[in-house]
């Protein structure tokens, strides 16, 4: 019988892992159900990979299923079989292996191994394995590692642990870096989403004197190059032209300087021809972004079609702008329960009322819109038309015009409510001593 050790370095399946590195998944899979792993989806991103799940128990594969309808697997192809490591084993038999095989097994330590060294027999170059076991035993965990598994997920698993040991098995180093993309999108027409969108992102740049790209994607009529005293331009568009041309240093050439840390991807603003766009259009330009900036701001035009539906879904975080009236309210219920439910291990879109107090106009209280909705609001900006009015005029934001005003107040507690971790300091480095103090391992079966 082949030795699983020697196969699985011979396969590529990075096998040199060091100890402290080696015992982090470990770390990871023991805290899954606790809620600072939603902030790991922060950094999260998978790539376009084949991944193919086995088995053991209905509940894994549930959670498989479900991790696998994430908008944060989206490029992923993720097929779930039953039947655990010796359905895999006969399966690949005759079948080439995918890039990341995901086995579950409740074997003992011993036969999950025993199991595994059949299964590196049939395993092509260049795959990896993650392993979903039910055994807390160190001694076990480093057989695991010995053998190149790349990752070991101690059940129950949820699938945002799930989710964040294959961005973790697939992440580079400088994957920490990657930003936040805020999705800014109005209920209905004309309710100020843009001019929100913009005085936040020259806000959270201020504040946070952190790098802010703000992406005008309303490519028809877009607002962005106005409301900072610029001329239309070519950015998003060219970007978005040719994918493959599009790299740093054409995002560079392509943002317009705002201030000190804010850039514009300015909207071409001309009506010389449709803008018929295909749904993974924006993917890449995002992607970019997010790699070089902490965060970008997507101002998205009140439409409904493919590309926007997926960059709304696709987005870190959904900001929805309303004014409280009916009309407002079923297009922001509806809003809000698709959302919810295209992105259900996401925390729920943020909500802004705007224009609220304006005279003689019939409004619906903001208590009740938010009890409607089944959403708290985050913050209800005050109908100020002289102030916005002036701002819009002169290419200013609001802050620049009154500092003072209640509604440049608002923005500035906005910013650091939307972006937290601006604020947020990093975990200290796994101490693998503190853990072991903490918990009880099993011992080595005799």
């Amino acid at each position: 019988m082949t030795d699983l050790a020697s196969a699985l370095r011979a396969k590529s399946f990075d096998a040199n892992v060091d100890e402290t590195r080696s015992a982090a998944p470990l770390f990871d899979a023991l805290r899954t159900s606790f809620p600072e792993d939603l902030h790991r989806r922060e950094a999260t991103r998978i790539p376009h990979i084949r991944i193919q799940a086995f088995c053991d128990s209905s509940d894994i594969a549930a959670v498989i299923r479900s991790a696998a309808a994430d908008r944060l697997m989206m490029r992923a192809h993720v097929t779930v079989h039953e039947g655990g490591i010796a359905a895999a084993t006969s399966f690949y038999q005759g079948q080439p292996t995918p890039q990341l095989i995901v086995i579950e097994s409740r074997s003992t330590p011993d036969a999950f191994l025993a199991q595994l060294d059949r299964l590196a027999e049939v395993c092509d170059a260049g795959t990896k394995v993650m392993a979903i076991g039910h055994a807390n035993d160190v001694y076990f965990y480093r057989e695991l590692t010995k053998r190149g598994v790349s990752d070991y997920l101690l059940a129950p698993v949820d699938p945002i642990s799930f989710i964040a040991a294959i961005s973790g098995i697939y992440s580079e180093p400088a994957s920490g870096k990657l930003g936040q993309a805020y999705a800014f999108m109005g209920a209905k027409g004309g309710v100020g989403s843009s001019t929100i969108a913009h005085n936040m992102g020259w806000t959270i740049a201020r504040q946070a004197r952190s790098e802010v790209v703000i992406a005008d994607l309303d490519l028809a009529f877009g607002t962005a190059s106005l409301d900072f005293k610029l001329d239309a331009g070519q950015g998003v568009e060219e970007a978005i032209a040719d994918a493959t041309r599009l790299d740093e240093v054409l995002l560079d050439r392509l943002l317009t300087k705002c201030d000190d840390h804010l850039s514009l991807l300015r909207a071409p603003g001309v009506l010389d021809k449709c803008y018929d766009l295909a749904e993974n259009a924006i993917d890449p330009l995002i992607e970019l972004a997010q790699s070089n900036v902490p965060f970008l701001i997507l101002d998205l035009p009140h439409v409904w079609n493919s590309w926007a539906r997926k960059v709304l879904v696709s987005a870190d975080d959904i900001i929805i702008t309303a004014v409280p009236d009916l009309p407002n309210l079923r297009n922001a219920k509806g809003l809000i329960s698709f959302l919810k439910q295209a992105r259900p291990h996401d925390p729920p879109p943020k909500l802004i009322l705007n224009q609220v107090g304006m005279p003689k106009r019939p409004e619906i209280k903001p208590a009740d819109f938010a009890k409607a909705v089944q959403l708290e609001l985050l913050a209800c900006v005050p109908f100020d038309p002289h102030l916005f009015g002036k701002a819009s005029n002169e290419g200013r934001m609001v802050a620049e015009v009154s500092a003072n005003a209640p509604a440049s107040k608002i923005f500035a507690e906005l910013a650091g409510v939307i972006s937290p971790q601006q604020r947020r300091q990093r975990k200290t480095p796994f101490n693998l001593g503190s853990m072991i103090k903490k918990m009880k391992f099993g011992s080595k079966s005799a």
